[in-house]
Order: C-alpha cells, then structure tokens, then sequence
C-alpha cells in the first residue's frame, strides 16, 4: 500500500533527527517508499574527512537495496530549508528509482513534489554504457 506523501515527509522529519551532522549541523533525513509499500529510512552521516559522508538519500536508498527491495516509488527527503538533494544523490536515484516521485521538504512539513527525471534531466545510465564498443 502507497504512503501518503505527508506520511513519507513525516518519516524522513523523524529520521533527520537521527542525522550524525557534528560539523555542518545540516541534518537531513529520508525515507523511500518500496514498491511493495515498505518503507526504508535515511539520515545523512558525516565524517571528519568530508568525502567519506553519506547522505540521507543514499542512506535509505541502500539500506532498501541491502534489504531486498528493488523498486521504488518515491522519496520523501527533509533539511531545515528544503534543501534539494546533491548531485551524487539524483544521479543514484536515476539508477535505482528513475520513476519516483521527490519530495521536498523542511523542518516544519511544507514540501514540494518533483520527480527524478525533473531533478536530473538525460542522466548517466547503465544503458549508456552498453555501446558494444571495444577498447584497444
């Protein structure tokens, strides 16, 4: 069964206060909605050596993956202004989830909705690297 988006915002709010953000104080939570209706939470964890942190995005998105899930529906991503997701962040959600539905929120549940496709037009896919060109 589909979550509501209001309901998926309110889960990624509960994980954002999960969030591990020591250095930027930028808290940020997920949650993507399995096809089957499962939901799987995300927070994003910083690391003193900032390329080693991951954001709430991936978090829930490979958490769904590491527990069997392989489609996705929509996801639901909540920072304190409504920041949109990273660049890495959209390019893994058009590997996993290119029909999902985003939404955007803040702190306090006002979101907006979009969609992979609008947040990362003619994406990098699998697809693209299946050209039958050799090398060498």
């Amino acid at each position: 069964m589909n979550k509501s988006p209001e309901m998926l915002v309110q889960l990624a709010t509960l994980a954002r206060d999960r969030a591990y953000a020591p250095y930027s104080n930028y808290r940020v939570g997920a949650a993507v909605q399995a096809a089957d209706g499962t939901v799987f939470l995300g927070c994003n964890v910083e690391n003193a050596a900032y390329p080693a942190t991951i954001c709430a995005e991936r978090v829930a998105l490979t958490s769904a993956i590491a527990a069997g899930a392989q489609a996705f529906v929509a996801i639901a991503v909540v920072t304190s202004n409504a920041g949109s997701p990273c660049g890495i962040c959209r390019q893994v959600m058009a590997e996993l989830g290119p029909e999902m539905e985003v939404y955007i929120s803040d702190a306090r549940g006002h979101f907006r909705t979009t969609s992979v496709r609008e947040l990362l037009p003619d994406s990098f896919t699998g697809e693209k690297l299946n050209t039958g060109e050799k090398l060498g």
